[in-house]
């Protein structure tokens, strides 16, 4: 949240989001903070409001890709866990360091005058090495980027010298070039209107068991005159079962919803407004989580949301 808006008034939790290891509490999927770039989309739903202030919700792909001197390409995460055979590139939003283990690791600094640092989606960046590490864990600063690539993927990328330039593309699919805001969850439950029949993913982040059981529920939701935040109690015998994203999305629609994306539910799922948390969280306490979706009170004038929280 940008500290220049005032007060926040309503929130949920927000994606899936990595449990253990060095990266826990990463999104799975992509995020935009104020405009800068902190995560990557994996191919799942995502919402996200454009450069007009308009809401969407659709699957993104991610097309982020390095070009090498010698014209070679690949790509690459972003401010996530680096597996041993791919490329990960690191902003200082990632924390202290890269908290990666082997590979070769570049600090990257701004070429002449090319865009740089926040992160934006849908830029090109050019981006000269600055220092090359033969090891993991680089420190990370304000003003730099480190490409760290995996020690399995080191024999098929080129060898480069400090000096050499590389240019980092943040492109996706659809474009989401001047998105303001933007979070992963998924799946798109209601488009226009209607009901998207719910199917087993192929690139989704959640097991399609959680889809067809009964579990709690977060969502978001809008139609012209409204934004939802919604959230469905459950794995509590006396108050609440939870719903299936089935049932979660006729419910969406009895609300008024005209679209609507599922995000993270279960233990994280999560309905603060006015100060207090509105619903009672499956684990008897609030669970601490990736990210979420906060409404903000701005210039002094009380946004029309609907912040609901259900027990069924």
């Amino acid at each position: 949240m940008n500290s220049r808006l005032e007060t926040p008034v309503a929130a949920v939790n927000g994606d899936f989001y990595q449990r253990d290891g060095a990266y826990a509490g990463d999104p799975r999927g992509l995020q935009i903070v104020d405009g800068e770039l902190v995560s990557a989309p994996a191919g799942g739903a995502v919402f996200w409001i454009d450069a007009l202030g308009h809401p969407n919700a659709t699957n993104v792909l991610s097309l982020f890709q390095v070009t090498w001197p010698n014209g070679k390409t690949g790509s690459f995460g972003l401010n996530e866990d680096r597996p041993p055979d791919r490329a990960g590139l690191y902003t200082s939003a990632a924390g202290s360091s890269t908290h990666t283990t082997g590979g070769r690791e570049l600090v990257l600094e701004r070429e002449l005058n090319s865009p740089w640092l926040p992160l934006r989606i849908g830029r090109v960046y050019q981006a000269r090495v600055r220092e090359i590490h033969e090891s993991g864990s680089t420190q990370l600063a304000p003003g730099i980027m480190v490409l760290s690539i995996g020690p399995a993927l080191m024999p098929g990328v080129p060898m480069v010298a400090t000096g050499a330039v590389l240019t980092l593309s943040t492109g996706s699919s659809p474009s989401l070039r001047g998105a303001k805001t933007a979070i992963g969850g998924g799946p798109v439950l209601v488009r226009g209107g209607k009901r998207l029949k719910i199917i087993e993913p192929a690139t989704e982040s959640y097991e399609f068991s959680t889809m067809t059981e009964r579990h709690p529920r977060t969502a978001i939701g809008w139609n012209r005159n409204y934004l939802f935040l919604i959230e469905v109690d459950g794995r509590q015998k006396n108050l609440s079962v939870g719903m299936t994203l089935d049932e979660l999305s006729a419910c969406l629609l009895k609300l008024g919803c005209e679209e609507a994306m599922n995000l993270d539910g279960g233990g994280s799922a999560t309905l603060w407004y006015n100060g207090k948390v509105q619903n009672s969280p499956c684990d008897g306490q609030e669970r601490a989580i990736a990210n979420s979706v906060i409404v903000v009170r701005k210039n002094s004038k009380l946004p029309k949301t609907n912040a609901t929280a259900d027990s069924q």
